[in-house]
């Protein structure tokens, strides 16, 4: 392979980093959510999750050092969330870091393209439609947990009130 141009370096390296970011970020919900009983799915769902954005950064920079060019990481500031509170607002939260992340897929797509690099097209494609697959689920699990989350009110607000019968009966 030739080495990919400046401007394509440069933004493999963003990627790289950004993946490797978002790595920490689903590692740190995981975290919070271990011992959640109320939130038993997200746990394993942000494991698995930082797992695959780890190896997608290790492999944007393997491509880079194949091509014979250099790693330069730049440095991402971490979340400042320390504490994810709810399961919607770490999936919330993951839902922005997606949309970053395809957004930065999309420019390194059209720098590739700029550049005539149709081995870092080809390269980046799988990554271009895992990146869509990522987005739809993490998008109908916010759906799924506000549609949950309102049948769970409705029947705590059913139960609280009292029986018509019952009150009907007592007064005669």
């Amino acid at each position: 392979k030739q080495p990919v141009s400046k401007e394509c370096g440069v933004a493999i390296n963003y990627v790289a980093s950004y993946e490797l970011h978002i790595s920490n970020a689903y590692l740190s919900m995981a975290c919070c959510y271990i011992d959640d009983a109320r939130e038993p799915i997200f746990s394993g769902f942000f494991e698995d999750q930082a797992e695959v954005k780890r190896e997608h950064g290790k492999q944007f920079l393997r491509y880079l050092v194949g091509c014979g060019n250099t790693i330069c990481l730049p440095v991402i500031k971490r979340p400042e969330v320390d504490n994810w509170q709810t399961g919607i607002k770490a999936l919330e939260y993951a839902l922005q870091l997606e949309n970053q992340l395809s957004q930065l897929l999309i420019d390194l797509r059209v720098t590739a393209a700029a550049n005539n690099d149709n081995n870092l097209l080809n390269f980046m494609k799988r990554f271009l439609d895992k990146q869509r697959k990522d987005i739809n689920h993490l998008q109908c699990q916010i759906v799924c947990y506000h549609i949950l989350e309102k049948e769970v009110q409705e029947q705590t607000s059913q139960n609280k009130r009292p029986l018509k019968n019952t009150a009907t009966r007592k007064m005669q």
